[in-house]
């Protein structure tokens, strides 16, 4: 009987009266496991861990600034744009599984849907750093960007697509972005905090009603984003796969990224007993699924442009397999899918949190690797002789580090401090208690 009562239905459960919830609040607030020593990270704490992270991003960066004036423009933007765009993915991915989690009416994730919400707050840091990009690309007309180089040569293939690619409505996209994915995700997070304060479970409808709204947008932005910068880098290039392509780096991103926040917290002492080996156990399987569909896609593309063999998009292919790329080529194939696809495929793996956190570093990398395999060749296919060589041995891949370590240096250290200014858990949430006592059977 008493585990009928626990899958209830989510609507039955925040229908309670209010004395039945009122009941219900004391009973998860009188658990051991609750205490505040349980679920809080002190702010002395998170700035040990946030401060060296925020320094070493602030060197990544202050050498990605030389690298641009003393190696090139081009090389050191394309480095910081790897960073960004890995940060970024990180960020969407969380929202996107905040809105999921909230629409799906989720148990299991509530012990882990703060770190979720915590990380996608965090959005604001990479779209500021996509709008100083996207400044450096406007007046210095096009530096990766090149359709925004305005040339008096004519080019009929920009001359059909600018009425899209073009300075104003670029602008007005990334506006568009910005306040899309900061207003929601604030929005979440807010309302999470405040059923935190005062038990309301408005808030928890509230939310889930944005999310339902929220998830098309999410959708839309995400896909137009990914069109912007990424897939315009040559914008002879088309594919109609592209905004699901980077959306499969969101997702693995995110839950690899809250894998290694959830395990940090329980070595810190945290979350004891309200984390345990059944909820990473689906976060493995959510780690594992996100390669399989990136594979997926990815080769889906691959069959598709392979398929048609229309030079616009063939070419984009051919390109990286010049200029020293093709090693490249071998390490998304088995190292972003062979290899975690035989290693998170063990149930062991997916349920140990040192062997999860670890697999979850890795396709981190992976996903750095992924956003280089998109973006670095670029620079020296649009490169001139002269730059190409000066991109050429250790400067250029101090540089290539420095501009990635920068961002996710800053951005990792201020997700940290976020982690420390509220409760490690939504502990008014109304399904807690089925997350406290969750299991997987499979």
């Amino acid at each position: 009987m008493s585990q009928i009562l626990a899958n209830k239905p989510a609507p039955d459960i925040t229908g309670l009266q209010d004395a039945d919830w009122q009941n219900r609040l004391n009973q998860i607030a009188s658990d051991p496991r609750m205490t505040e020593e349980n679920t809080t990270l002190s702010s002395a704490s998170a700035r040990k861990v946030a401060l060296p992270l925020i320094g070493i991003g602030i060197v990544g960066l202050v050498l990605t600034i030389i690298g641009a004036f003393s190696v090139n423009l081009r090389h050191a933007l394309g480095a910081f744009e790897i960073g960004v765009f890995t940060a970024l993915a990180i960020s969407l991915g969380s929202l996107f599984w905040v809105m999921v989690f909230h629409s799906l009416n989720a148990s299991w994730s509530i012990t882990l849907r703060r770190q979720f919400e915590n990380i996608a707050s965090m959005i604001w840091v990479p779209t500021i750093m996509i709008i100083i990009v996207a400044a450096i690309e406007i007046f210095q007309g096009g530096v990766l960007l090149q359709w925004l180089n305005h040339s008096e040569e004519y080019n009929h293939l920009l001359e059909v697509k600018k009425p899209y690619l073009n300075a104003n409505f670029f602008i007005v996209r990334i506006i568009i972005y910005a306040v899309a994915w900061i207003l929601i995700s604030r929005l979440l997070l807010g309302w999470s905090k405040k059923t935190d304060e005062s038990g309301d479970r408005y808030y928890g409808r509230k939310a889930r009603k944005l999310a339902g709204f929220a998830i098309p947008v999410f959708a839309f932005t995400t896909t137009f984003a990914a069109f912007d910068f990424l897939m315009s880098l040559d914008y002879r290039f088309f594919s109609t796969m592209w905004g699901v392509y980077y959306f499969a780096s969101c997702g693995l991103a995110s839950v690899s990224a809250v894998a290694i926040v959830a395990t940090m917290l329980r070595r810190a002492g945290k979350l004891d007993g309200l984390v345990t080996e059944e909820h990473y156990h689906d976060l493995g399987k959510l780690v594992f699924a996100f390669t399989v569909f990136w594979a997926y896609i990815s080769f889906s593309q691959y069959f598709l442009i392979w398929y048609s063999n229309i030079p616009e998009e063939t070419a984009w292919y051919t390109n990286r397999q010049q200029y020293g790329w093709q090693w490249l080529f071998v390490v998304m194939t088995i190292g972003h899918f062979v290899l975690p696809f035989l290693l998170l495929i063990w149930r062991k793996i997916k349920r140990t949190p040192v062997l999860l956190c670890s697999m979850s570093v890795y396709m981190l990398l992976m996903v750095v690797m992924d956003m280089t395999w998109i973006i670095r060749p670029m620079v020296d296919i649009q490169s001139s002789a002269v730059e190409s060589a000066s991109n050429a041995g250790v400067f250029g891949i101090v540089l290539d580090i420095a501009g990635v370590v920068g961002v996710l240096g800053i951005f990792a250290g201020l997700v940290a401090l976020k982690v420390a200014k509220s409760p490690l858990l939504p502990i008014k949430d109304p399904m807690l208690h089925e997350s406290m006592k969750h299991k997987n059977y499979v």
